[in-house]
C-alpha cells in the first residue's frame, strides 16, 4: 500500500510515504516511487546549513545530511553517489564546501548498511547495484521534496562504484535527474572491471603499471558477465561530465572513455569527457590524483544548474 502524508514526527517533517518492504529487488522497477522522507529543521554551522534528513526505500531507513548555502530560496543540489566500501556520508570537507559556495546544495547519506543507515552492506562489491541504484533514486526524490532545494536543478555527483549505479537511476527516475557528474566511473561490464583490477593490483600497488598494449590484451580475454552499465548509458539523455585518470589501476580509463566517446558520437550526447594523463583513481579524494578535477567538476555544475 503507498500513501501520502504531510505529519511532524520527533522533530522530523514527514514528507511522505513509501511501499512497503518485500517486493522485488529488480532495479528496473520503481521501488521507491514515493519514499518515506523526513528533515530536521536545517541549522546554522560557520558558513553554511546542515539538515539532517532520513528516507526509506526497499524497506531500510538511510540516514543523510544536507548541506546548504546560508542564503535561503530554492537551489540547485548534487546527491552523492559513494564509491566501494563500507563508507558513510561525507563531512563538509573541500569537495562539499566547493559546491555550497557557488550556491549549489550537497546531499549525502551513509551507504546502506553503514554508519547510521539500515539494511546490509555492501551488495555493490559483488556486483549487485539494485538496492544501492534505488537508494540514489530515493536521495533524489528526497532532496526535491524539500522546500529548499529547485526539483528541476538536482542531478548526481559520485566517483567509481557511482558510475554503474548513477546513470541507471538516472534511468529510472524518469526526467528527475537533471545532471550527472562522475570521476573515474565504471561505464564497462562489471567482470572487465573488476579483472582489470586483479591484473593492475589495484590503486594500492606498487608494481608498476601494465603497458597500455598489455591491458588491452588482458581485457580481449575476459568474458564478459556481470551487471552491463551499457543500456543506461545508450538511454541517458541529461547532460553529463565523465572524468577520468589515465594512469587508473581501478577502471580501465582508455577503454572506458572510447566507449562514452563511441555512445556519444553515436547518439549525440551532450557529455563532456576528460582524461588527465598520468592520474590515478581517487580524483575526488582528500589528496586528489590530479587537483584540477574537481574544481571543473564544480565548474561545470554550475554552468549546468544555471543554463
Amino acid at each position: 500500500m503507498r500513501r501520502s502524508c504531510v505529519a511532524l514526527l520527533a522533530g522530523f517533517v514527514v514528507v511522505c510515504a513509501c511501499a512497503s518492504a518485500g517486493a522485488s529487488t529488480n532495479p528496473r522497477r520503481d521501488r521507491c516511487a514515493s519514499p518515506q522522507v523526513a528533515f530536521r529543521k536545517p541549522t546554522v554551522v560557520a558558513d553554511h546549513r546542515e539538515a539532517v534528513l532520513h528516507f526509506t526505500c526497499d524497506g531500510a531507513r538511510q540516514a543523510g545530511t544536507l548541506y546548504l548555502p546560508l542564503r535561503t530560496g530554492r537551489h540547485p543540489a548534487v546527491i552523492w553517489v559513494h564509491g566501494a566500501g563500507a563508507v558513510t556520508r561525507l563531512s563538509y570537507g573541500p569537495l562539499v564546501a566547493g559546491f555550497v559556495r557557488r550556491g549549489i546544495a550537497f546531499l549525502s547519506y551513509d551507504k546502506r548498511g553503514v554508519g547510521e543507515s539500515e539494511g546490509h552492506c555492501c551488495p555493490g562489491d559483488q556486483g549487485d547495484f539494485a538496492l544501492l541504484t534505488d537508494d540514489a533514486v530515493g536521495a533524489v526524490r528526497a532532496a526535491r521534496s524539500f522546500a529548499g532545494i529547485d526539483p528541476a536543478r538536482v542531478g548526481f555527483l559520485g566517483a567509481s562504484q557511482a558510475g554503474w549505479i548513477a546513470p541507471q537511476a538516472a534511468v529510472d527516475s524518469g526526467h528527475e535527474v537533471a545532471f550527472i557528474a562522475l570521476a573515474s566511473p565504471g561505464v564497462l561490464r562489471y567482470s572487465i572491471v573488476h579483472e582489470f583490477e586483479q591484473f593492475t593490483g589495484g590503486e594500492d600497488s606498487s608494481k608498476p603499471r601494465p603497458s597500455e598494449r598489455a591491458i588491452a590484451e588482458e581485457i580481449a580475454t575476459i568474458k564478459p558477465a556481470g551487471y552491463d552499465p551499457l543500456p543506461a548509458l545508450r538511454k541517458l539523455n541529461v547532460p553529463a561530465l565523465w572524468l577520468f585518470g589515465g594512469a587508473d589501476r581501478n577502471i580501465p580509463p582508455r577503454q572506458s572513455a572510447a566507449q562514452l566517446r563511441k555512445i556519444k558520437a553515436e547518439l549525440h550526447k551532450d557529455w563532456t569527457i576528460i582524461v588527465y594523463p598520468g592520474a590515478g583513481h581517487g580524483l575526488f579524494d582528500t589528496h586528489p590524483t590530479d587537483p584540477r578535477a574537481a574544481p571543473i567538476a564544480i565548474a561545470w555544475v554550475s554552468r549546468h544548474v544555471r543554463r
